[in-house]
């Protein structure tokens, strides 16, 4: 690893202090201009299991890529607001609070993976639970939980959600 110049590290510090709003914890990595580097708040949230479910399969970033390009389902289960300000590419948005009554929006017959900010984000965790508990086969969802974290710090892309997606079928 190369160490910082001086004028390097000084940067990096005032990017830090710019990208997050005074009282406000960071929800995702947040990029911090031309340095390179990424913001990332660990100090919120708590740490979920690797397994969320009875069939529920984890996935990484290789199974998302491929879940895309076989034009299969991909769904942020962050809030609205949260969607809007940046997910990943193509990942329609249905709010981890809306699950249930929204399951229709889910297809049964094929696997939809899931995702949020992160391993310490209970968006997704809650999403699952609460579709198990009414009856969603397990077989039929994946975690991806490395999330929008793991995403962007990769630097994989990301855009900011459209409305159109919010409501379209998974």
């Amino acid at each position: 690893m190369t160490a910082l110049s001086g004028a390097d590290s000084r940067a990096r510090r005032e990017g830090f202090a710019r990208e997050r709003r005074e009282g406000e914890p960071m929800r995702t990595p947040a990029p911090i201009a031309e340095t390179g580097f990424v913001v990332v708040d660990s100090t919120w949230g708590t740490i979920r299991p690797l397994t969320l479910g009875k069939g529920v399969v984890t996935v990484a970033e290789l199974e998302v890529i491929e879940q895309f390009e076989r034009g299969l389902p991909v769904v942020d289960t962050r809030t609205a607001p949260a969607y809007a300000r940046s997910t990943i590419p193509g990942a329609r948005n249905l709010p981890h609070g809306q699950a249930v009554e929204r399951i229709d929006e889910l297809a049964r017959d094929r696997v939809t993976i899931l995702f949020c900010n992160g391993p310490q984000c209970a968006a997704t965790p809650e999403a699952v639970e609460a579709l198990l508990a009414a009856g969603y086969p397990g077989g039929a969802l994946a975690y991806y939980r490395g999330g929008l974290h793991d995403w962007q710090t990769l630097g994989l892309p990301v855009e900011p959600g459209s409305a159109e997606s919010e409501t379209n079928e998974a």
